[in-house]
């Protein structure tokens, strides 16, 4: 099979409120088809900062993976997660685990780690009953609807994440670092510009400071890349945030963001942060064997609540270290 002509190309739907979704009629081995038209599916990538490939058929793990390896080569082993996944091979992770009726708001992948994944890879293998899309938004559009105000700052300052490990909430030691060795936990954390503290419990406290706009890899772009909303404690669902609080103290929450001069950032911030993702949405209810193609550093997803089984799988590709991930002035400041 040949790859698309660039006529072929103009066929994918362009819709405001969706993603560019490409319909196609593929046999029974989607992995060799993708294969052969990797090119031109990376060019619409590229064009268009995501595509959703609807018609693919994708029914189990081992299927997908083939595809995401077909598609981006070696896949990145996750570290520093932030709630557990499910491995199904090396690369391939279920969805986050997150409660089904709390939806994940706007965000880019492991954006708080100094190797980011510039490529994200879906594949719905089950479909929800209701709701569930992994919806996406430009982030180059949302930094420009942004008030100037907030943007120059936490251009200034960049953002800092706070994360205390414990055996209850979020993931653990071994789930995020890959061993539950203190002595290589603290050898990472050196490594990737991570401050750590051991609390008198045993528990790992961490402070992770980065930038919160870079420019794109490829177009230069300036795009608002972070996860300042989706980890702070304002986003929790009120009850939620009460009860870890209280558990936990404000200082202890399994993760929270702040100003990058380690301020801490007032609830209407990131109501205005949500909204203004909320304004930029586009969303395409899943079907069985759908694959989506995300640039990471042009467009933040999300995981919107559900009900029903919802099997969707996940692979992080082509691991960036931007040159602009650590703001010029220190935290300390």
């Amino acid at each position: 099979m040949s790859l698309p002509s660039p006529a072929s190309l103009l066929e994918v739907q362009l819709q405001p409120d969706r993603p560019p979704i490409l319909s196609v009629d593929v046999p029974a081995d989607a992995s060799r088809w993708a294969a052969e038209n990797r090119d031109a599916l990376r060019a619409l990538v590229t064009e268009h900062g995501v595509v959703l490939v609807r018609g693919l058929g994708l029914r189990e793990p081992g299927q997908a993976g083939a595809v995401f390896t077909a598609l981006a080569g070696d896949l990145m082993l996750e570290r520093e997660a932030f709630a557990p996944r499910h491995s199904h091979g090396p690369g391939v992770y279920s969805s986050t685990t997150w409660p089904a009726n709390q939806p994940m708001c706007m965000h880019h992948e492991l954006s708080y780690a100094l190797e980011v994944p510039g490529l994200m890879l879906f594949a719905c293998v089950t479909p929800p009953g209701q709701g569930g899309a992994t919806a996406v938004a430009d982030a180059e559009r949302v930094l420009q609807a942004l008030p100037s105000a907030l943007t120059e700052r936490f251009e200034r300052e960049g953002w800092l994440l706070t994360r205390s490990y414990n055996d209850e909430i979020g993931a653990s030691l071994t789930e995020s670092f890959g061993t539950d060795d203190p002595a290589a936990v603290e050898d990472y954390c050196r490594a990737h510009a991570i401050d750590f503290t051991w609390q008198p419990d045993g528990t790992l406290q961490t402070r992770q400071r980065r930038s919160a706009v870079v420019r794109h890899p490829v177009t230069g772009r300036r795009c608002w890349f972070n996860q300042i909303a989706f980890l702070n404690q304002w986003t929790l669902a009120p009850e939620v945030r009460e009860y870890l609080v209280d558990v936990y103290g404000e200082d202890g929450l399994p993760f929270n963001t702040r100003f990058g001069d380690g301020t801490s950032i007032d609830e209407e911030v990131v109501q205005l942060l949500n909204a203004t993702y909320d304004a930029h949405t586009r969303r395409e209810p899943w079907q069985a064997g759908d694959l989506m193609l995300v640039d990471n550093v042009r467009t933040a997803h999300s995981r919107e609540a559900f009900t029903g089984a919802r099997e969707v799988l996940v692979a992080m590709a082509e691991p960036l270290r931007l040159a602009d991930r650590c703001p010029t002035r220190k935290a300390s400041e």
